[in-house]
């Protein structure tokens, strides 16, 4: 089963890196300039082809955790053989900006297709803070919330939908409480300091083991027109859980132990594929791709060297200056960028083989 894991796995990380990449690539042919290569993976070639056409180098690497587009004068003119006008430094600002932008939005446009794709055939749930359900003798029933009622702030942070809702309670609060704000189906609103219990019965006794809220907000809905519309809300919802998982990294509430790299990508698979049956598997390969294809969209649009939001940012430098960085100083930024990155895989990777084999 192990085989069947790893090919899959494969498979997720090869199509994640291909569009990307295909972005990159698209739009640089797009724009006349010259490329030397297109590669999927890193490290050690294990299949090769050069065009006849373009004297392109294609190439598949044994690591499927990147890929790269080869570009005349990324940076600057760096090969005299190669026309000028065929450089992308060469090239209008928003030209390059566009290139360096293709990759992540291909990886948005992917994940928006394929969130459609499961909501047209499976269906989905809504993404709203109405409350639906509540469970009897559970916090919001004792405390005398009803369906129809909605959470409209959690801890004073508004919120619009049950993702983002289940996103605000992932991150503990320090007591184990937090402020519920709802707005009740009379338009009044009132905040309820709340903390997860079990079900219990008239006499006050714990009916279940597991402590919860004891409500839900998710409704099916199916169609092709609600597979439109919530596949663009729980696109919406996965920016803004990844951007406040980055914001409570940055400001230290979350460790680099919650992050997870390629082994625990592995491990993601192997979970939603072993001892399904193959329509589940189907379902659960095409949203992980979705929710990893965001990911990569979301990390590499950041702005920090060895991004592609870091080469936009320096042609945003360059646009506000009226002349380029130093390409020495650019270079040296992109290089320990990717250094630093190179290293947070490292770590990542080496708590992630720490929790399988803990």
């Amino acid at each position: 089963m192990w085989i069947i894991t790893l090919l899959i796995f494969v498979f997720i990380l090869g199509i994640i890196v291909l569009v990307h990449e295909l972005g990159h690539f698209l739009w640089a042919r797009a724009f006349g300039v010259h490329i030397y290569e297109f590669s999927i993976g890193m490290g050690p070639v294990i299949w090769t082809k050069v065009s006849k056409k373009d004297g392109i180098t294609y190439h598949i690497r044994a690591l499927p955790i990147g890929g790269f587009v080869s570009m005349a004068g990324e940076v600057y003119e760096d090969d005299k053989e190669v026309p000028k006008e065929k450089c992308l430094c060469n090239k209008p600002i928003w030209q390059r900006i566009i290139v360096m932008a293709a990759g992540v939005m291909n990886n948005f446009i992917l994940a928006i297709l394929l969130l459609f794709v499961t909501f047209l055939i499976w269906g989905s749930t809504t993404s709203s803070n109405k409350v639906a359900i509540v469970e009897e003798n559970s916090v919001f029933d004792l405390n005398g919330i009803k369906p129809g009622d909605k959470i409209v702030a959690i801890d004073g942070k508004k919120v619009y939908s049950m993702y983002q809702i289940q996103t605000r309670l992932a991150f503990k609060s320090k007591d184990g409480s937090y402020t519920f704000t709802i707005k009740d189906t009379s338009g009044n609103v009132k905040d309820y300091n709340l903390k997860k219990d079990c079900l219990r019965d008239n006499e006050g006794k714990c009916t279940s083991e597991e402590e919860l809220y004891g409500f839900n907000t998710n409704e099916l809905e199916t169609g092709f027109i609600n597979a439109i519309k919530n596949a663009f809300i729980k696109f919406g919802d996965l920016i803004y859980t990844m951007l406040i998982t980055l914001g409570n990294l940055i400001t230290g509430h979350l460790s680099l132990n919650n992050l997870s790299g390629p082994v625990g990508i592995y491990q993601a698979v192997g979970s939603n594929v072993v001892g399904f049956k193959l329509t589940d598997v189907i379902y659960n390969v095409l949203t992980l791709i979705s929710l990893l294809s965001i990911n990569v969209g979301l990390v590499n649009i950041l702005p920090l060297p060895a991004f592609d939001g870091g080469h936009i940012l320096f042609l945003v430098i360059e646009k506000i200056k009226g002349s380029p960085v130093d390409a020495k100083i650019e270079n040296t930024c992109h290089t320990i960028g990717f250094i630093l990155l190179m290293l947070l895989v490292i770590i990542v990777t080496f708590n992630d083989i720490l929790r399988f084999f803990g």
